[in-house]
């Protein structure tokens, strides 16, 4: 039994435990909270009064981003692994001073979880089978900031390093009926800022970020996302491809969803597959999970290995970092209507 402890009490800590409650071998053996509360878990006023009753094998810092660092450094002081939220630091001089602080003591990870979710982890597959070639540009419009990056990274397969970035901000009217709190009751019509870049990474490959406010809930706004390949492109879940000479094959990315007519099932993500080739498969059928918890509790496994040994780091401090540079590089390049360099970091 892998046990972890989480500090914070806020809507994104309340995944990690609810979905632990749901997991064999996982237990979330405590929570950290400013004032005593109610939960489905034990809560500690103190952080050493949770590390010594819990005694986690890691734990999860669910707090606001100025609060990260410093219960990152304080938790790797006393040896705790950590998996901390996104992103590690606020700012520039934060990331640098996390590095600096805790970077060498590989105890460190980020709750970076976009990649393991079913639709991106099965495209992510796709790509790295090689079905289009080698990836040269990947195109994200779905989510924001380092998320984004992380997206763009992982399906050009590229690392930390030198990057270029032009950006651009434009503001045009948009109705806006959903958010976080739910429907909006009238719904508004408002000035809405859409952020692009462009991303050229010095170790080769190209991406393209396009960000909306509210995109994560505004429906009325497609995802978009698009990876070329030297044999073909990924558009959403349409692939086009060189087959052989002569010969260009289009084949859709299918996820079998259960439970509609009359399938009895129960609605359930099942797999994802394009041709005969399944590229994902759910993990937690009979959960009736969305993408978000699936990707969470891959997550929290994932961690979970790592901690005990038996796993590879889910997503080093490294990248973590990496990301929220590139993506304050893009906030930069907006801003100042001119070019952004990421020059070599200590992390790199």
């Amino acid at each position: 039994m892998t046990r972890f402890a989480i500090v914070g009490t806020g809507w994104r800590a309340e995944y990690f435990w609810r979905l632990a409650a749901a997991l064999d071998g996982l237990d979330c053996a405590g929570v950290v909270s400013r004032a005593p509360k109610d939960l489905p878990v034990p809560v500690h006023v103190s952080l050493d009064e949770c590390l010594a009753a819990a005694k986690p094998d890691f734990v999860v810092t669910a707090v606001p981003w100025a609060v990260t660092p410093s219960l990152v450094a304080a938790l790797v002081e006393r040896g705790v692994r950590v998996l901390a939220e996104t992103p590690p630091a606020p700012d520039l001089d934060g990331l640098r001073a996390l590095w600096a602080a805790v970077g060498a003591s590989g105890l460190v990870q980020v709750a970076e979880q976009y990649t393991r979710m079913p639709a991106h982890a099965a495209r992510l597959a796709l790509v790295r089978s090689g079905t289009i070639g080698a990836p040269t540009r990947a195109d994200v419009s779905s989510t924001h900031q380092y998320h984004a990056v992380s997206l763009i990274r992982a399906l050009l397969g590229v690392g930390r390093g030198p990057v270029e970035v032009r950006a651009v901000r434009t503001v045009a009217p948009l109705a806006d009926p959903l958010s976080r709190a739910g429907w909006a009751d009238p719904v508004e019509v408002r000035d809405t800022t859409t952020t692009i870049a462009t991303i050229t990474f010095a170790g080769g490959g190209f991406g393209v970020y396009d960000f909306t406010d509210n995109q994560w809930h505004n429906q009325l706004l497609n995802r978009r996302l698009l990876v070329r390949g030297t044999h073909g492109e990924l558009r959403d879940d349409e692939v086009v491809r060189l087959a052989a000479d002569r010969t260009i094959v289009r084949t859709p990315l299918v996820r079998r969803q259960t439970g509609y007519d009359l399938d009895l099932d129960g609605f359930d993500t099942d797999h994802v597959t394009c041709g005969a080739d399944v590229l994902y498969r759910n993990p937690y059928q009979g959960q009736r999970w969305n993408d978000e918890e699936i990707a969470i509790a891959t997550l929290l496994q994932d961690t979970a290995a790592w901690a005990a040994g038996d796993g590879p780091p889910p997503y080093p401090l490294a990248d973590g970092i990496e990301d929220h540079r590139v993506a304050l590089a893009v906030e930069e390049s907006a801003d100042t209507d001119r070019v952004a360099r990421v020059a070599a970091e200590p992390w790199h």
